[in-house]
Parts: structure tokens; sequence; C-alpha cells
């Protein structure tokens, strides 16, 4: 019996590690985008930046939801 060779998943894990330096790239900008109060200036806070800010942490919650198993993504 002809074994054959054994697959390596080089390929996908340099398209992972790739994905993931992505990411954090992002996650990084997002912390940054954070700290400057997510570009509202403190002082003229309106609605229309809580309106941003909500809809910024529904999609951040989605995300969280489904790395984590949570929410909609529950088991």
């Amino acid at each position: 019996m002809t074994r054959k060779p054994a697959r390596t998943n080089d390929a996908a894990l340099a398209a992972f590690i790739a994905k993931k330096a992505e990411i954090d790239a992002l996650l990084s900008r997002l912390q940054a985008f954070s700290e400057d109060h997510f570009g509202a200036d403190p002082e003229k806070v309106n609605w229309s930046n809580l309106g941003s800010l909500e809809y910024q942490a529904h999609l951040l919650k989605q995300i969280s939801d489904f790395a984590f198993g949570e929410g909609e993504h529950a088991a």
C-alpha cells in the first residue's frame, strides 16, 4: 500500500497569520479612536454622535457574540 505524503497546512497557516495581523491592526486603530472619544469633541457631543457610537457598539457586539458563542450565536 502506497501512502500519500502528509499534507501540511503551511498556506492556511500563513493566510491565518496574515488575517490575524489585519485584525490586530484594526483593533489597534479602534482602541486609538476610542481614546480620542471616537472623534467626538466631549464638549460638543450631540445625539448624532451617540447614534454613531450605538451603531459601532452594535457591530462590535455582533463580532464579540460570534467569537464567544454568545447572543444569537449561543449554543
